[in-house]
């Protein structure tokens, strides 16, 4: 019998034996946590909030994927690690995605190409932007079954280069290129995004972030009404049309304070007091001081924080601006420093879901793009959240959550009644996969 021509027929022999290769291991992947991510998906429902403000003008004789399975598509592959959208060409036969995407990993419908996912990213104008964007913070509240007596929302932008003609894209000095310069709200506590925004590439003015707070608080206000919340961010989020805005909507704020001459001034004995009291005993002093300040543009006096310090590198000053009580240590300290928070959050969204992967032309298609990778810091975040609370996983980095918990060997048999999945026998963390992968099922977030 004339054997067939191996699968890799140059393999040199080892320990002294003929070593062969042949296809024959069955329906493998490697991306089977993505099979445990879809009840994640699946109990969000993140996938309808994105497709279903999209008009659809198709014939729906000729339907062959839903755009909620092309949407979920495109999400679990970006969590999983494949955020171009070329990759889908060489998954759409990968029987974990398929299962994802309630198909039979065998006998089902491959999955959908890119051309057909670059329509789709394509669909969505400006109105039905909007609509996607509001139903985000719907699905943000969403995650609570119980109101929450007061939260708080960081509010930040990171710069996003682009290489290319790209709608909306312009040249920034601070970012060494040519960028977008989106804008993120996230919840500081649980670490759930709120919103996310693709914005030009520059400084936003007072008036656009006052108009994207006001959406965002008042559709908050539509879920939980008696709601507390604090808003918090760096200097140039501090405009009179901002703190107008939140005086007005009854929300606490606390928000740098960019230094000008007259502040300088005020500060400059402040700082000669620090510098006389260090010591080499003391290297660094510190030291807090409360205000009352009101800026040329501003409608009223507010109260400032100060905060002076000496240290061997000299002496400086910062301000923080805010409506709330308390002491000014405790205030600039606890409050105004836990939000560096933020920059992990952003790095989650930027770094691990790769959310800069914004090439399209349109700027109505990269912003679509923000929103997918928004479903996908989703996905990851709720796998973090359905953790235990003393765990690792608590605290991982999405990139852990994806070797450990997404990128995972299994084999996958469909039988006549019933679908197989087998994980590897020595999976060293399958106790943490299984409890995780079971708990977001039988409680929500």
């Amino acid at each position: 019998m004339i054997e067939p021509t191996p699968f890799l027929p140059c393999l040199s022999p080892a320990a002294g034996k003929v070593l062969t290769a042949s296809q024959d291991a069955g329906n493998l992947t490697s991306n089977g946590g993505v099979i445990a991510l879809r009840e994640f998906a699946l109990q969000l429902g993140v996938a309808d909030v994105i497709a279903a403000p999209l008009p659809d003008a198709r014939n729906p004789v000729l339907i062959r994927h839903t755009y909620s399975d092309m949407a979920l598509a495109r999400m679990m592959m970006i969590a999983a690690g494949y955020e171009d959208c070329d990759d889908i060409d060489g998954l759409k036969a990968d029987p974990a995605f398929k299962i994802a995407c309630n198909r039979a990993p065998g006998s089902g419908l491959d999955l959908m190409s890119q051309p057909t996912l670059s329509r789709l990213e394509n669909n969505a104008d400006a109105v039905t932007l909007y609509k996607i964007g509001r139903s985000m913070i719907d699905l943000y509240c969403r995650g609570y079954t119980i109101p929450p007596r007061r939260i708080e929302l960081d509010i930040d932008d990171t710069a996003d280069l682009v290489h290319g003609g790209q709608q909306l894209a312009l040249f920034n000095t601070h970012a060494g290129g040519h960028c977008f310069q989106p804008m993120h709200i996230f919840e500081a506590r649980s670490g759930k995004p709120v919103l996310s925004l693709l914005r030009p590439g520059k400084r936003p003015s007072g008036e656009e972030i006052a108009r994207v707070l006001w959406h965002v608080i008042h559709r908050i206000r539509r879920h939980w009404p008696e709601v507390r919340i604090l808003i918090r961010g760096d200097g140039h989020y501090c405009a009179p049309e901002v703190l107008k805005l939140l005086r007005c909507l009854d929300c606490g704020y606390i928000l740098g304070l960019p230094i000008n001459s007259k502040l300088d001034a005020m500060a400059k004995p402040w700082r000669e007091q620090c510098e006389r009291r260090r010591k080499p005993s003391r290297p660094k002093v510190r030291r807090f001081h409360q205000f009352q300040y009101k800026a040329r543009s501003w409608a009223k006096e507010e109260k400032v924080i100060a905060r002076v310090e000496a240290t061997s590198l000299g002496s400086d000053a910062r301000f923080v601006v805010t409506n709330l009580p308390g002491r000014g240590k405790h205030l600039y300290e606890h409050i105004y420093c836990a939000r560096g928070r933020m920059e992990n959050l952003i790095k989650d969204m930027k770094l691990y879901t790769r959310s800069d992967k914004t090439a399209c032309t349109r700027w109505q298609a990269n912003q679509f793009r923000l929103f997918l990778h928004m479903g996908a810091y989703w996905l990851l975040h709720s796998v973090r959240l359905a953790s235990p609370r003393k765990s690792r996983w608590r605290g991982a980095t999405f990139e852990t959550i994806r070797c450990m918990f997404v990128k995972i060997a299994v084999r996958v048999e469909e039988l006549k009644t019933k679908i197989k999945v087998s994980f590897p026998p020595h999976l060293p963390h399958a106790g943490a996969f299984s409890q995780i992968a079971a708990s977001f099922g039988a409680r929500r977030l």
